[in-house]
């Protein structure tokens, strides 16, 4: 099991920039797949982006060329940075971990991007 906890949301105006973080609370080595979710009120929880254990990624139209994730194996920590932030961005972000036999979900995050 890992319970996982984000960090770094807030309030930007557009175009502005964020960078996300989640804390995992064991070696995240042998993770898989990490990702980024977000959830609009109104919503469906959605993905945002993934990343593996070699570093390959995936991410939602949305966010592609803005968004970039990136995970620190020896820090036990998976980041987003988000560029050129829109409105439309504004959700609370949660961090996924996927294991062999679960999926586990930290408390979220709030993004909030507005002038």
């Amino acid at each position: 099991q890992v319970q996982l906890v984000e960090s770094g949301g807030g309030l930007v105006q557009p175009g502005g920039s964020l960078r996300l973080s989640c804390a995992a609370s064991r070696s995240i080595f042998s993770i898989y797949t990490m990702g980024w979710y977000r959830q609009a009120p109104g919503k469906q929880r959605e993905l945002v982006a993934t990343i593996t254990s070699g570093g390959s990624t995936n991410y939602a139209d949305s966010v592609k060329g803005r968004f970039g994730i990136s995970r620190d194996n020896a820090k036990n920590t998976v980041d987003l940075q988000m560029n050129s932030l829109k409105p439309e961005d504004t959700a609370v972000y949660y961090c996924n971990a996927r294991l062999t036999f679960n999926a586990y979900w930290g408390q979220g995050t709030q993004v909030s991007v507005s002038s």
